[in-house]
C-alpha cells in the first residue's frame, strides 16, 4: 500500500495499482484524522494507492480564489485525483459542516461508478446526503466501522 498526499505527484504510482481517493471532512480542529485511521486499516492491502488530500503544510492564510496558486493547486489535485481513481470514498464527520465534501459528493454522484459514503447521525446535512446517495445508488453507511468494512470488501472485488 502506498499513500500519496496532496500536492505530490502520483502519475507513476497509479499504473497497475488499485486506487482510492479519500474525500471527506478535513476541517482542522473539528474533524478527526479519519484518513489516517483508514490508511492503518488498509496497510495490508497489496498494490493499493491511496490519494489523500489532507496536507500537513496547509496554510489557512491562502486566499480561496483561483488567483492563489497554492489554493488552485490543491483543488486541481483533488479533482484530478477523483477523476483517475478506481474508487472514491467519502466520510462526513459529525460536528463539521464540510462544504467541500458536500460539493465532492455532488461532483461524483452519477459520474463515478464506484463510490462509498459514510454519513453518521449528527452530520448537519445528513438528510441531503441520504437523498443524493439514494437517488444515485451510492452505498451509504452509518458508522466508520461499516464504512471501513465496505471499503475492504470492495477492494477484494477490485482485485
Amino acid at each position: 500500500m502506498i499513500e500519496i498526499m496532496s500536492p505530490n505527484d502520483y502519475v507513476e504510482e497509479i499504473q497497475d495499482r488499485r486506487s482510492i481517493f479519500l474525500a471527506g471532512s478535513i476541517e482542522m480542529g473539528k474533524a478527526t484524522n479519519w484518513q489516517e485511521q483508514l490508511r492503518n486499516e488498509l496497510m495490508g492491502v497489496k498494490e493499493l494507492l491511496i490519494l489523500n488530500p489532507r496536507r500537513e503544510d496547509w496554510d489557512s492564510s491562502w486566499v480561496q480564489d483561483i488567483s492563489d496558486s497554492n489554493f488552485a493547486t490543491q483543488v486541481e489535485w483533488e479533482l484530478n485525483s477523483i477523476d483517475c481513481v478506481d474508487m472514491v470514498v467519502i466520510y462526513f464527520e459529525p460536528g463539521t459542516q464540510s462544504p467541500i465534501t458536500l460539493m465532492e459528493l455532488g461532483y461524483v454522484a452519477g459520474r463515478c461508478s464506484n463510490v462509498i459514503v459514510c454519513c453518521p447521525e449528527g452530520f448537519w446535512r445528513r438528510g441531503n446526503v441520504q437523498i443524493m446517495c439514494e437517488r444515485f445508488g451510492i452505498p451509504l453507511l452509518n458508522t466508520k466501522e461499516e464504512f471501513i468494512a465496505a471499503i475492504k470488501s470492495e477492494l477484494k472485488v477490485l482485485s
